[in-house]
């Protein structure tokens, strides 16, 4: 089973994609405003009943019916308003992330947990020192959602398809996030074969921006996030070993310890199975050690 503790337009968005990837017989939708899990139960049902897909959809206002789950998303918080930036939530949700994960390790201490909730990697750290649970079975989302954007990004530049796209994203999920074109490929092709360091520049600040954009446009992000959090755990159900950029512990990697951050590891049955340590050149260390910086600056300030 699958559980889903949030379930607002994310945590909906989520399930949906869940299901349609039929990863699961069964989802759990959780959450603490009565009515609101079952009412999106419900109406995810009537979906999946048109397209004869049978995974069932439960909503609860209950933490013990996620006994037994895989695997829980933790999507519960608050989420970004125009203007905020993700680190802005960090007293508003830390609260509420570490109840939740109180709950997981009580009623559902084999899974694994994946942390949505912004920000990401401060709320990644939280879950994975509250919950005990070893290193590999937390790991958050942010890197995959980024990738999304910055495949997009690459698209509108080249004109090429998208499914010929491979790129990465690691770093801090939020302001100093670390589009590495130098490790993005069109089809094998280099990027930066493609594309002008003045574009390939563009392109990298419009990954970092675009967020923000599509909150002041419409209020919140919905269908990327919960598409890249059922891409994620997809890797987890079918084993694909696939290489994901996720917000996990280091423990030495890239020169790091104690604390979480983006970055590329081999997703499977067992979760983080490997993290993938990069050749970075001395810009993209001075980047990603901003992101590092940021975050460790950020869990300076939780109560565990």
């Amino acid at each position: 089973m699958i559980t889903i503790v949030g379930s607002g337009k994310v945590g909906g968005e989520a399930a949906l994609f869940t299901a349609l990837r039929k990863l699961s017989d069964e989802i759990l939708l959780l959450d603490v405003v009565q009515g609101l899990p079952q009412g999106e139960a419900m109406d995810l049902n009537h979906m999946l009943s048109e397209k004869g897909i049978d995974v069932n959809i439960r909503g609860s206002n209950d933490y013990s019916e996620m006994k037994n789950s895989d695997i829980v998303v933790v999507v519960a918080g608050s989420g970004r308003k125009p203007g905020m930036t993700r680190m802005d939530l960090l007293k508003i949700n830390a609260s509420i992330v570490k109840g939740v994960v109180e709950n997981i390790k009580k009623y559902a201490k084999d899974s694994m947990i994946i942390p949505v909730t912004n920000p990401l990697d401060p709320m990644t750290y939280l879950t994975y020192k509250v919950s005990g649970f070893q290193k590999n079975r937390v790991f958050g989302m942010g890197g995959m959602l980024d990738l999304s954007r910055f495949v997009q990004f690459i698209h509108q530049a080249t004109g090429f398809s998208r499914d010929s796209i491979r790129a990465l994203v690691i770093g801090e999920h939020g302001e100093n996030m670390l589009p590495l074109a130098r490790y993005s490929t069109v089809s094998g092709i280099p990027l930066t074969s493609l594309l002008s360091k003045p574009k390939l520049d563009e392109i990298v600040q419009d990954t970092k921006q675009v967020a923000a954009k599509v909150i002041e446009l419409k209020g919140a992000t919905v269908h990327a996030p919960g598409n890249a959090i059922s891409a994620i755990i997809e890797a987890v159900v079918r084993d694909t070993k696939q290489v994901i950029p996720v917000a996990t512990y280091l423990d030495g990697e890239y020169s790091y310890s104690d604390v979480t951050i983006g970055v590329p590891a081999v997703i499977g049955k067992n979760g983080v199975e490997k993290i993938i340590e990069l050749d970075l050149d001395s810009n993209e260390k001075e980047l990603f050690k901003k992101g590092i910086e940021s975050v460790k600056t950020a869990i300076s300030g939780l109560e565990f």
